[in-house]
């Protein structure tokens, strides 16, 4: 092998993305404490010493698939598709249908990875704890702040926003956890036709 070819193969990012995605799978399917180091090793193809290169400790891989991988997929799943929609209702509607959709799909239900880790790891770490906090806090910001756009355009009747920007995150962590635990995306698809209700109860017609 050249060097030149050498120095092209030598990728430090793309080894960190390659772990944090195989962890992050890891952590949703089996969980951050019944996940080895040696596992992950293996099933990303790659050494100890890259491994450890990158993260030193296992807290350190999970506290950056939290920040990495949990948030991102909480902004992809939920933040961008709320905040481009014509209007706040019609994203999280769409939102709920399509990730109930895609369960029905797949036949399986693996659960939130966001209320995965925090069943998990809320009492167990306080910088956990503090980290998925922190994504907790930005998704339901994020609801928050649509809501308020379209009280602001006379689409939506005043309402706290914050607080419902609470009840429709801790709507669907909930539905979820039901779903999860009796691989069945009916206690979503139920929970969401209540929640929508509700909601277009708010809507002014403006």
């Amino acid at each position: 092998m050249t060097e030149s070819r050498q120095k092209r193969s030598y990728d430090p990012e793309g080894m960190r993305r390659r772990l944090l995605d195989v962890a992050a799978q890891a952590f949703q399917t089996r969980g951050y404490q019944a996940t080895g180091m040696h596992e992950l090793m293996r099933e990303a193809g790659v050494t100890g010493g890259a491994l450890y290169h990158h993260f030193p400790t296992k807290k350190a891989l999970g506290l950056a698939v939290i920040r990495d991988r949990v948030a991102a997929a909480v902004d992809e799943t939920w933040i961008e598709p709320v905040r481009t929609a014509p209007d706040a209702l019609d994203g999280i509607a769409g939102v709920l249908d399509g990730i109930a959709a895609g369960l029905r799909q797949r036949g399986a239900v693996s659960g939130c990875p966001l209320n995965n880790l925090a069943l998990e790891l809320s009492l167990a770490d306080p910088e956990f704890r503090s980290a998925m906090q922190a994504v907790f806090e930005e998704w339901r910001a994020a609801i928050a702040a649509r809501l308020r756009a379209d009280q602001a355009a006379g689409r939506l009747a005043e309402a706290d926003a914050d607080d419902l920007a609470a009840f429709i995150v801790a709507t669907y962590s909930g539905a979820m956890a039901q779903a999860k635990a009796q691989q069945d995306v009916t206690p979503l698809e139920a929970c969401a036709r209540q929640l929508m209700r509700y909601l277009e109860g708010l809507r002014t017609g403006a």
